[in-house]
């Protein structure tokens, strides 16, 4: 065995379990929404490396996040009826409470649920957002699950149903409510739970994009959201537009955004689409003192085949790496937009994000195969292949050292023993 396939087992050991708070996974594809993690992690995993499998009642498509000693996920029963916030232990994966919420029936996407989305955590406390068929609503909890608070989002239709998750920056909660009727950004106060700012948005079709903040030294920070309209910039503190790049689409339908806008080699990535008829990705330059100014378009692609919708894009370096919806692979420049290699790795779709751990990527297909590559611009090269055993529609989380994975009925956490 080679010293780089190794290297795909290095995990992280501690002599008692418990996770520092740098390691937290705590929103939507983990820090800032990059699916990058920052420990050694099992991208390789055997029955063996499970350290526990707890079954979760009825359905739900979010992912779990992980703060501290504790897992928290959302689910909805088998009828529909009730929403719930599950919170588990990360070492035993027992389930140490569940708060739940009324709800009803509502029309959905085939592959969504009601209840997908992933709720997102300050270390303090935990932020749910619920869609119970008619209404959104963002609610928030201490750990030991003590309601703090809860504020109406407004009513709520759209043709996929929704899948909205919130992230949490400098004391606010932030939200994107997109439907097919109206589009509004909101921020909440983290601990009073008081609306802090609100921006009305163009609504064109439901998006599911959770924003991501841009840090850069000597720069205010910038609060990012792409969705069917618009690239745009906020401060986060005031909602106050820094800059507002409009899309310009290609001929056709305009699409609608899921995963979710990454910054790579300087320029914001975002990517759109709709089942099997479009796709679009555009890259948008920042630059400028003080604070950021868009310049435009740094490049587009309207590849309809290869370029991804549901699944989040990575990036490693100057380039992109992402797998797309029909399992397909690929590597892009991410200067310029071009495809560098573009290959099969799985033989069926794919709904899962991927994660990216010390250079290499792990993805998972909807039957629940998992296959983990180079990030490499060079070529497609798996490295290794392992089976979850059960389908899999939500991304992975990791932390600690340990690898969580959200089956349609179960949640398994994988690593290495006596951890």
């Amino acid at each position: 065995m080679t010293l780089r396939r190794l290297a795909l087992f290095a995990l992280v050991s501690c002599s008692t379990f418990g996770f520092a708070r740098a390691a937290d996974w705590a929103r939507l594809r983990g820090p800032n929404g990059t699916g990058v993690v920052s420990e050694a992690t099992p991208v390789k995993f055997t029955a063996k490396d499970q350290l526990w499998k707890t079954p979760i009642a009825g359905t739900g498509h979010g992912s779990p996040i992980i703060v501290g000693d504790r897992v928290f996920l959302q689910a909805s029963s088998n009828d529909d009826s009730k929403r719930s916030l599950i919170c588990l232990s990360a070492m035993t994966g027992k389930i140490e409470w569940t708060k739940e919420i009324g709800g009803q029936k509502a029309q959905i996407h085939k592959k969504n649920t009601m209840a997908s989305s992933t709720p997102a955590s300050d270390g303090e406390r935990v932020f749910a957002t619920v869609w119970d068929g008619a209404a959104l609503s963002l609610y928030a909890y201490d750990l030991a699950g003590k309601e703090l608070w809860n504020a109406s989002l407004g009513s709520y239709a759209a043709q996929h149903g929704a899948a909205h998750s919130p992230m949490v920056f400098g004391g606010l909660v932030y939200m994107n409510v997109d439907s097919d009727s109206s589009a509004k950004l909101v921020a909440y106060d983290a601990v009073k739970g008081t609306e802090t700012w609100k921006v009305d948005r163009v609504k064109e079709r439901a998006s599911y994009t959770t924003p991501m903040v841009l840090e850069e030294k000597d720069k205010p920070a910038q609060l990012i959201l792409g969705t069917t309209t618009t690239v745009d910039s906020y401060d986060p503190k005031t909602g106050k537009s820094n800059w507002s790049y409009a899309i310009v689409w290609p001929a056709g339908k305009k699409l609608r955004a899921v995963g979710q806008p990454i910054l790579a080699a300087g320029n914001i990535v975002t990517y759109m689409g709709e089942g099997g008829s479009g796709r679009y990705m555009v890259a948008v330059k920042t630059d400028g003192t003080g604070t950021l100014g868009a310049k435009g378009k740094a490049w587009d692609s309207n590849e309809k085949e290869r370029t991804p919708y549901v699944p989040s894009v990575l990036t490693h370096g100057d380039h992109l790496y992402w797998i797309n919806d029909t399992g397909f692979a690929a590597c892009a420049d991410a200067k310029t937009g071009k495809i560098i290699w573009y290959a099969r790795a799985f033989p069926k779709g794919v709904s899962s994000s991927p994660i990216l751990v010390n250079g290499t990527i792990l993805a998972f297909d909807e039957a629940g195969k998992a296959v983990a590559f180079q990030a490499s611009p060079k070529e497609f090269e798996s490295v290794a292949e392992s089976s979850l055993g059960e389908a899999v529609f939500s991304s992975p989380a990791a932390a600690g050292g340990r690898l969580f994975v959200r089956g349609t009925q179960n949640l398994y956490c994988f690593g290495p023993k006596g951890s």
